[in-house]
């Protein structure tokens, strides 16, 4: 892609003003600046996706564009509080609530907004391990030492095994488990690309697994399964330990929902004010972001080219974002 940046400002230079000028007054002057436009990277399939989306959008717009790799969480509060990154396009409720009102707090940050889809990540498991384990999708089942022995392999057994997501995606599964009285043990995935082959692999041959999984992704729709049902998240459950069915503990409850938010850094509104306009006028439909998912994941397709292609099917409503 930043290859594609690269031709876009030496090859495509007329095109792209041209294609400006059309936009009328509000595009006048863009590049507002020739610095670099930073989307950050992060460790799964949809944010890179919808990184490229933004990013590809602003090369057509005539931006030079980067795509620096950041940590989810700390980015909050170190690359887009100094600048080192400009935008992040997705930070969701489920897992980055506490960074957002960290990142809000330092005021070099800005909400733009929502994304669209509306977040969801909880332990999930094949709808097969009911066989095993009646009394799910309750919490309460996973208590029974039989139900967590299904679960289990050689490495956990007796105590069965959850399939957390990486360490930086946090979630506060030890903390659950431990709160919970849950008789498991953690393990978190070294990446997401490792945890849904862990899946695929477990379910083509009805292997037990228990593991984290999110949406909007493909997954959910691909196999056939349920959320667990923990007791229901509230602000309390994370702040007050004598909040929920643990009187002595915090985080004895499921994980937070809600919605997946846009950031800036606080300066991308001056320095480049029709970047900012578009990135704050960003959104993406939940199904289409699942189907381009799967086709990265699952069909083997390049990120850059499912982005190219949306961007080329969607110029109406991006150029409209611009104005």
């Amino acid at each position: 892609m930043y290859q594609t940046v690269k031709r876009a400002l030496a090859g495509g230079v007329c095109a792209t003003f041209l294609s400006i000028a059309s936009f009328g007054h509000a595009m006048a002057g863009v590049p507002e600046s020739t610095d670099p436009v930073k989307i950050a990277l992060f460790d799964w399939t949809s944010v890179n996706l919808n990184a490229k989306i933004l990013g590809g959008i602003l090369t057509k717009l005539g931006y030079n564009v980067e795509y620096p790799t950041a940590d989810y969480l700390s980015s909050l509060t170190t690359g887009l509080t100094n600048g080192d990154i400009d935008i992040g396009v997705e930070f969701w409720d489920t897992t980055a609530r506490e960074a957002m009102k960290a990142s809000d707090a330092t005021g070099q940050t800005e909400r733009l907004g929502p994304l669209g889809p509306k977040a969801k990540e909880e332990w999930w498991f094949p709808e097969y391990m009911k066989e095993k384990c009646p009394g799910l999708p309750d919490w309460k089942a996973l208590k029974d030492p039989k139900c967590a022995e299904a679960f289990s392999t050689p490495d956990t057994a007796p105590k069965g095994r959850y399939l957390g997501g990486p360490v930086t995606w946090e979630g506060f599964d030890d903390e659950r488990v431990d709160a919970l009285g849950l008789p498991f043990v953690v393990v978190h995935a070294g990446t997401d690309g490792a945890m849904f082959a862990e899946l695929d692999s477990a379910y083509q041959r009805k292997a037990p697994i228990l593991l984290w999984i999110y949406s909007p992704h493909w997954a959910p729709a691909k196999y056939k399964g349920e959320w667990i049902q923990f007791p229901e998240y509230e602000p309390a459950c994370y702040t007050d330990a004598k909040w929920g069915v643990n009187p002595d503990k915090k985080y004895d409850c499921g994980k937070p929902h809600g919605e997946i938010w846009k950031y800036s850094w606080k300066g991308l509104k001056d320095k480049w004010p029709v970047a900012y306009k578009v990135a704050k006028n960003y959104t993406i439909d939940t199904d289409e972001l699942n189907k381009m998912s799967g086709q990265v994941d699952l069909d083997g397709k390049s990120i850059d080219d499912v982005a190219a292609a949306w961007i080329a099917a969607n110029e109406a409503k991006w150029k409209e974002w611009a104005k």
